[in-house]
């Protein structure tokens, strides 16, 4: 393959841009809630500790998808019931730190073969099967439209109503339980919302690389602030950047939209690492007051 069969695959779509992006806004407008909401509730993925149980709800989101495409169900409704499941598993066995890793070690491979399995069984279109591993930008229909974004502004209205004490117990567990906070059943909540907010992002991006919007955003934001509203507010903007702008870009091109939001997200992320690492050692170097 040659540089300029690279940039057809990449680019090759930019003369005729403007008919191939109205065929596409219903995942534009899925991309934006998914980049919205994902970037705020990763903001809590990472101060849980719990990036790793992103990616296992996301093999069992696919397992469910996979399973529903094989028997003609509803492919939103397939994912939503795996999503379930996973992060009803990991919030009620894995109380503790290491039995969540082994029970989403566990549910990883499991979710993955099944879904795996489902697919080969599966004689459709394998667009159809490939979309559910790495997304296209074409795969959110109109009837799908509704679900998703209605997930999404569910879970981010239950977000903001839990916000306080599960900000308390994600920071602080043992003086949020002493406090009285219900911490068992903000964590399982958590999980919850966590899990359906999964279901949308693998109709978007993909099983495989769903945590460049529900962890990496986040990430980047906590490099370059530390405040309660700055890094939500920063993760979010992240977020909708990465999804948006990949698909955009991916609009163009004959790629599937996964690297284009993929590269965009590390983009931020690299940029904010570098930005953070010189600002620590500016205020490392700062003289002492009075000194």
């Amino acid at each position: 393959m040659t540089w300029a069969d690279v940039w057809d695959a990449m680019f090759g779509g930019l003369p005729v841009y403007g008919d191939i992006l109205a065929l596409v806004q219903n995942s534009v407008w899925a991309g934006a809630v998914l980049g919205l909401v994902g970037g705020l509730i990763g903001v809590f993925v990472l101060q849980r500790d719990m990036a790793f149980a992103v990616h296992g709800i996301s093999e069992l989101s696919f397992a469910g998808a996979a399973a529903a495409l094989l028997i003609g169900a509803d492919v939103v409704s397939g994912s939503i019931v795996g999503s379930l499941v996973a992060a009803a598993l990991i919030g009620w066995l894995g109380s503790r730190a290491r039995d969540r890793n082994s029970i989403i070690g566990v549910l990883m491979p499991f979710g993955l073969g099944l879904g795996i399995l489902f697919l080969s069984l599966y004689d459709g279109r394998s667009a159809n099967r490939f979309s559910l591993l790495t997304g296209q930008i074409v795969s959110v229909q109109s009837g799908q439209l509704g679900w998703l974004i209605g997930i999404a502004a569910f879970v981010l209205l239950a977000l903001l109503l839990i916000w306080r004490p599960l900000r308390f117990d994600s920071l602080d567990p043992q003086s949020a339980a002493a406090r009285g906070v219900p911490t068992v059943g903000v964590s399982l909540g958590f999980m919850l919302l966590l899990g359906l907010i999964v279901a949308v992002a693998v109709h978007i991006i993909g099983a495989l690389l769903v945590m460049a919007l529900l962890v990496t955003p986040a990430a980047a934001a906590m490099r370059v602030a530390t405040g309660p509203v700055t890094v939500p507010v920063l993760a979010a903007v992240f977020g909708v950047v990465s999804a948006v702008g990949g698909i955009l870009l991916a609009v163009a091109g004959t790629l599937p939209v996964s690297p284009y939001i993929t590269t965009i997200s590390f983009g931020i992320y690299l940029v904010c690492r570098i930005v953070g690492g010189r600002r620590g050692r500016v205020q490392r170097t700062q003289p002492l007051p009075g000194a």
